[in-house]
C-alpha cells in the first residue's frame, strides 16, 4: 500500500510539473478574487497554532477586501485541515494544486511543509510564509518558498548564547521525533559545539502525543541546568509539568512553533518563568507600528485574540499583499515571484527583505518569559 501511495505522488509530481512547464506564461489569477490555498491543523493536539494564524490572515485579507481589495480583487484563503499529519497535507496540497489556488500560504509545521515543497516546486506554484523554521525548507534554495520567518537554527543560536551567559551550559534538548524536532535539535547542537560544547542528554516525544514519561525519566536525572524544548504545546506543557514534579528544578526554553499563547493557556501558573523565543514583533507592546496597527484590527473585528501566531498571520498576509501589488492588475505565479524578490522595506517596525538569491525575509529573532498570569514579557 505505501509503495503505490508513493507512487502515486511521483507520478503526481511529474503530471503537474508538465502541465506548468506548458502553461507556466498562462497562469492567471481567478478573475473576481485571488484564491491561496492552506494546509494546516485545524483539529488535533496543534490546531491553536492553524487557527490562530489563519485568523490573522483573514483579519488582514478582510480589511484589504472593504477597502477595495488588492489592486481591485479580494483575497480568499482556502483551508484544508491536515491535523498535523505530513500524509494528509501531501494529499490537501495534491487537491489545492489540481484546483488551480494561485499560491499556497501559511502551511504550519515542518513535517508536513517538507511533504508539501516538492508538490509545490513541482507546479511551480509559491509557497509563502510556512509557519516552520527549518533549514531543510531553505536549503538547498527553492524558487517558489519564501520564508518570512527567522530559522531555527537563529533561535536556538539565541537561546544557547543566553544560557551560556548565564553560566547554564549543561543543556538537555526535549524534541519531537520528526523532521521539526531533529532540525531544532540540529540547531542546538551546532550552537553548542560552536562553543565547544554538547547536549548533555537528549530524549523525544513522538507527533501528536502528550506521552513524555521516557523523555522525563531520561531528562530530570540528567543534570541539565536547562532544557530546549522543540515540540508542540501539548506536548511541551506535559513535559514541564511532569519534569518539575520528577525533581527537575532547571529552566525550560522553547523554539516559537511551540505557540506562546497556547502554551502559556495549557499551563496556567504553571507557565511562570518559561522562555520563548519569538520570531515575530510582540503583539503586546505599543513600541512598533505594526504592533499598533494588528492589535487595532484585532480588538476591531471582535474575533481574533491578539498573540504572536496571529500577529504571524497578518504580518504575512500584509507582505502577500504587497507582493500581489507590485505583480499588477492581472498577476501570474512568476510575476508574484518576480515581485516579491523586489520587496526590501520596513513594515512598521518588522524589516523584510527578499532578493532573487535570498528568499528568506528576516533573521529577527529575540526571548520572551511566560509569567504564569497570562502575560508574555520581553
Amino acid at each position: 500500500m505505501k509503495q503505490s501511495f508513493s507512487f502515486n505522488r511521483r507520478q503526481f509530481a511529474r503530471m503537474v510539473g508538465a502541465s506548468a512547464v506548458a502553461g507556466a506564461g498562462l497562469v492567471r489569477a481567478q478573475d473576481a478574487r485571488i484564491v491561496l490555498g492552506q494546509s494546516a491543523a485545524f483539529s488535533g493536539p496543534s490546531m491553536q497554532l492553524g487557527k490562530q494564524f489563519h485568523a490573522g490572515a483573514q483579519l488582514f485579507f478582510q480589511q484589504q477586501a472593504a477597502q477595495g481589495g488588492v489592486n481591485g480583487r479580494a483575497v480568499e484563503i482556502r483551508q484544508l485541515d491536515d491535523g498535523y499529519e505530513p500524509d494528509r497535507c501531501a494529499q490537501n496540497t495534491e487537491k489545492l494544486i489540481r484546483d488551480d489556488v494561485f499560491a499556497l500560504f501559511g502551511y504550519v509545521g515542518t513535517p508536513t511543509s517538507v511533504a508539501a515543497l516538492p508538490l509545490a516546486s513541482a507546479a511551480r506554484v509559491p509557497f509563502f510564509a510556512p509557519f516552520t523554521g527549518a533549514m531543510t525548507l531553505r536549503e538547498p534554495f527553492k524558487r517558489e518558498a519564501f520564508h518570512l520567518r527567522a530559522s531555527y537554527d537563529d533561535e536556538t543560536e539565541l537561546i544557547v548564547k543566553q544560557l551560556v551567559n548565564l553560566h547554564q551550559d549543561r543543556i538537555g534538548v526535549f524534541f519531537q521525533n520528526d523532521a521539526y524536532g531533529k532540525a531544532g535539535l540540529a540547531g542546538v547542537t551546532k550552537a553548542l559545539a560552536a562553543r565547544k560544547l554538547k547536549p548533555v542528554a537528549e530524549a523525544t516525544v513522538e507527533r501528536n502525543s502528550e506521552d513524555v514519561a521516557a523523555a522525563v525519566a531520561k531528562l530530570a536525572p540528567s543534570g541539565a541546568q536547562a532544557i530546549v524544548q522543540v515540540g508542540s504545546y501539548k506536548a511541551c506543557a506535559a513535559f514541564i509539568r511532569a519534569a518539575r514534579k520528577a525533581g527537575f528544578g532547571g529552566t525550560f526554553y522553547n523554539v516559537s512553533f511551540v505557540g506562546t499563547q497556547a502554551l502559556a493557556d495549557e499551563l496556567g501558573k504553571d507557565s511562570a518563568g518559561v522562555m520563548v523565543s519569538q520570531v515575530m514583533p510582540s503583539p503586546y507592546g505599543a513600541v512598533r507600528p505594526i504592533t499598533r496597527e494588528f492589535v487595532a484590527a484585532a480588538r476591531q473585528s471582535g474575533k481574533v485574540n491578539p498573540n504572536y501566531s496571529s500577529m504571524e498571520g497578518y504580518l504575512a498576509a500584509k507582505v502577500f499583499a504587497e507582493g500581489l501589488r507590485r505583480a499588477g492588475g492581472r498577476p501570474t505565479r512568476e510575476g508574484l515571484v518576480t515581485a516579491l524578490e523586489s520587496i526590501n522595506e520596513d513594515f512598521g517596525g518588522y524589516r523584510v527583505g527578499f532578493a532573487s538569491n535570498n528568499h528568506v525575509a528576516s533573521r529577527f529573532v529575540e526571548l520572551s518569559m511566560l509569567t504564569g498570569d497570562g502575560r508574555v514579557r520581553v
